[in-house]
């Protein structure tokens, strides 16, 4: 799954999207460029709601990877 977060988003959001998911034991990367965040969570993501993480504050979009066969 990926979280991109908004434009600019500040970093209290950041940091409370990414304690969400730490605190569900996800890791999580995180790649920073001059206007987006985008945030890789790393695990089975399927018990993760993409509407719930939608709703986090600053996220601009969820992208969920689908996995290989």
């Amino acid at each position: 799954m990926i979280v991109i977060m908004k434009k600019n988003a500040p970093d209290e959001s950041l940091d409370f999207v990414k304690e969400y998911l730490i605190s569900r034991n996800f890791d999580i990367h995180q790649s920073t460029g001059a206007n987006r965040t985008i945030i890789g969570v790393i695990g089975n993501t399927q018990s993760l709601d993409d509407a719930t993480i939608a709703r986090l504050p600053d996220v601009h979009q969820v992208v969920r990877i689908k996995p290989e066969h």
